[in-house]
Order: C-alpha cells, then sequence, then structure tokens
C-alpha cells in the first residue's frame, strides 16, 4: 500500500509566529486518518498546505504523489475538501450548487448529472434537490458539501472540523457517512477535529497535534497505551490528549 500523503518538515509561519512546525507524517491509501488538537494548535493551517491553498514557508509535501508546490493544479484534480463553514451558495439548490462547481471541474453535462444523482442520493439529499440550499439545516449543508467535494470523483476527501456547530443527530449522521466513504468507496480520508470522542470512534489512526507541532501518531488503542491504565482500566483518548498536549508545552 502506498501513502496518500507524505510531508517532511512542513513548516508555515507568519512573520514571527509558526502555525505549524516541522510536520513529518505519512498517510496510507485508504486512510481515514485523524488530526486532533485544540482550536489553534495548526490543524487547519495544515489542512490549507496540503490542499495547495497555502504555501508553506519550508518543508515538502506530496499528496497522491504530486509536490503541493510544483504540481499544485495535479493535486487540486486528485482531492475534495469539507471546509469548517458551508462555502457554497445558498440562493442555488443543490442540483444547482453541483452543476456549477462541476462546470468549474470542466466536466461534462451528463456526468455532472449522474454523479449530482448518485451522490445527492448517498448524502440523503435527493428528496431535497430542488430546493434552495439556504433553507437548509447545519447538517443538511455539511452533507452538501460532501457531495460537492466528491462530485469530481477524488481519491483523497479533507474534512476540516465539518461537525462544528452541528446538532448530535447531525453530527452522528456525518460520522457516519464519512465512516461509509472510507470503508465501502475507498477514499482516503483526513478528518481534523478537536472533538476527542468523535475522533475515537472515527478515525483509523490519529495525529495529535498541539502548539503547531505533531506530538504524537498512532491508533486509538497505540494512543491509550502511551500513559499509564487509570483503576486498572484502559485511560481514555481525552486522558492520553490532555497528558501528550501538557507534555508539548
Amino acid at each position: 500500500m502506498g501513502y496518500a500523503i507524505e510531508t517532511k518538515g512542513l513548516t508555515k509561519k507568519y512573520g514571527n509566529f509558526t502555525a505549524v512546525d516541522n510536520l513529518t507524517l505519512k498517510v496510507e491509501e485508504g486512510e481515514l486518518f485523524g488530526l486532533l488538537g485544540p482550536n489553534g494548535a495548526g490543524k487547519t493551517t495544515t489542512i490549507r498546505m496540503l490542499t495547495t491553498l497555502t504555501r508553506p514557508t519550508a518543508g515538502e509535501a506530496r499528496v497522491g504523489g504530486f509536490d503541493v508546490l510544483k504540481e499544485a493544479g495535479k493535486v487540486r484534480t486528485l482531492i475534495g475538501v469539507v471546509p469548517q463553514q458551508f462555502a457554497l451558495f445558498d440562493e442555488l439548490t443543490p442540483v444547482e450548487n453541483m452543476k456549477y462547481i462541476g462546470e468549474l471541474y470542466g466536466m461534462a453535462e451528463d456526468e455532472i448529472a449522474e454523479h449530482t444523482r448518485e451522490l445527492l442520493k448517498i448524502v440523503g439529499l435527493w428528496d431535497k434537490k430542488d430546493l434552495q440550499a439556504g433553507c437548509f439545516s447545519g447538517g443538511m449543508k455539511q452533507h452538501l458539501s460532501v457531495a460537492v467535494g466528491l462530485l469530481h470523483e477524488p481519491s483523497i476527501l479533507f474534512m476540516d472540523e465539518p461537525t462544528i456547530g452541528l446538532d448530535p443527530h447531525s453530527r452522528i449522521a456525518l460520522r457516519e457517512l464519512t465512516r461509509k466513504l472510507n470503508e465501502e468507496h475507498g477514499i482516503t480520508v483526513v478528518y481534523t477535529t478537536h472533538d476527542m470522542y468523535e475522533a475515537d470512534q472515527l478515525c483509523s489512526r490519529i495525529g495529535i497535534m498541539n502548539l503547531a507541532k505533531l506530538v504524537e501518531v498512532g491508533t486509538p488503542d497505540e494512543l491509550k497505551k502511551k500513559i499509564p491504565r487509570k483503576a486498572g482500566r484502559l485511560p481514555s483518548l481525552e486522558d492520553v490528549f490532555t497528558a501528550l498536549t501538557t507534555r508539548n508545552e
């Protein structure tokens, strides 16, 4: 199995402020990889560099085998992005939003129509296809963002804290959709969150970030074995996170 993402010494600075510091990481193809950390840890900046939206200050990164600086156009053809905030058009319907984005990718009209029908059914919005997106709940908007992110059949999907602000039902539904995309469709998913429970339930491996640095990487069980048991039980991911991030400060 190859690597969907490889970084070496990836760094981003804004003047004297370091947002991401010397990040070295490998994500395998087909993996559901979580980046866990508090607000300001560097998760979103990492995603922005890997998706070619922000230029690194130093270091290297390859996504789908392509260099994010030298081959940014090729990287963009391979990836889909679901941002924290809804970035589509409220005044357009799901079908119209997807037609607009598909045309930007240079997709044929019949291809857009076929993918739109399939994806809106997958995310549970086919019966809402002719309603303006502005009337949707937060959860429905995020499901539409996922559908749009998958429209051009990317092999790698970046989801940047997609459940922020959602009600509990919508959070669970979006997590299950993400799991399905990974397990049944083989899409590599990079999922950022500051929710310990979410990361534990969803991700096959987790990278913990704090103060711009990658502190530790492993499966949820591997991470839980990094600190002593509590009263004979395996510590929670929250226990691990607290111990590792405190050590890193």
